[in-house]
């Protein structure tokens, strides 16, 4: 019985620092649980699974995703207890889902809804992070499309004055260029003139944006992608209330 004794006392102290985390972790005083959630790892017992799982949650408040993340698999990884390993995914979940890492988080949620089928919390996030992925495959198909418009758009604007071009070229009179020469002997300034109203020309040619038009086309597109993403802060938000499960 005495050999038992030193074990049983460290299981207390391991209990009492839990109890302590839990009160910090309530009071939002994160750091504080973690380093007493730490100090209740000093055994294998029930203690340290406790220990081991509200650090976790600790680390996720903390934002040390990348930790929380590590911790939950781990758990999930090892319990042979359902309903641990449940809370374990659904807290994996969170940590992923708030690292934009919405593929993996989706399919955390559903290892955890197979451990516990029942969670509504679980089946909530697992809606949400599904639409937000949903929502940012869109945003993209956008994005590239809106790519892909102004590349064709560029290409027929080059095509447009190459036609343009050649039709001119088409157009001029075989002795206009010596024409030219003569006319620019005699009045170097015309051929500046000249230079100038050809210039004026080209760039009201049909098909060419002016600048005025091309700055209100930028202006639109910026304000649809302005439009874009208050639409997906405002989705976000409903997300807030995800629950992060201790043991």
């Amino acid at each position: 019985m005495t050999i038992l004794l030193p074990a049983v006392a460290q299981a207390q102290q391991d209990k009492k620092s839990i109890l302590q985390g839990n009160e910090y972790y309530r009071q939002q005083q994160y750091d504080e649980a973690a380093a007493a959630y730490q100090r209740s790892l000093g055994n294998n017992g029930l203690e340290s699974v406790v220990g081991n799982f509200n650090l976790g949650a600790a680390w996720y408040k903390q934002k040390k995703l990348d930790d929380a993340v590590q911790q939950f698999t781990d758990i999930a990884g090892s319990a042979t207890d359902k309903t641990l390993k449940a809370k374990a995914y659904h807290n994996l979940g969170n940590a992923l889902l708030e690292s934009q890492k919405l593929e993996e988080s989706i399919e955390a949620y559903k290892k955890s809804l197979l451990n516990n089928p029942k969670d509504d919390e679980t089946r909530y996030n697992l809606a949400y992070a599904q639409e937000k992925l949903k929502q940012q495959q869109q945003q993209q198909n956008n994005q590239d499309q809106q790519n892909d418009k102004k590349d064709q758009d560029n290409k027929d604007q080059n095509q447009n004055n190459k036609d343009q071009d050649n039709k001119d070229q088409d157009n001029k009179d075989p002795d206009q260029d010596k024409k030219d020469q003569d006319q620019n002997k005699d009045n170097p300034n015309d051929k500046n003139d000249s230079d100038n109203g050809k210039n004026d020309q080209q760039q009201s040619q049909p098909g060419q944006l002016s600048k005025a038009d091309a700055e209100r086309l930028l202006e639109a597109m910026n304000q649809e992608e302005k439009n874009t993403q208050e639409k997906l802060k405002k989705k976000k938000g409903t997300g807030q209330g995800k629950v992060v499960k201790q043991w």
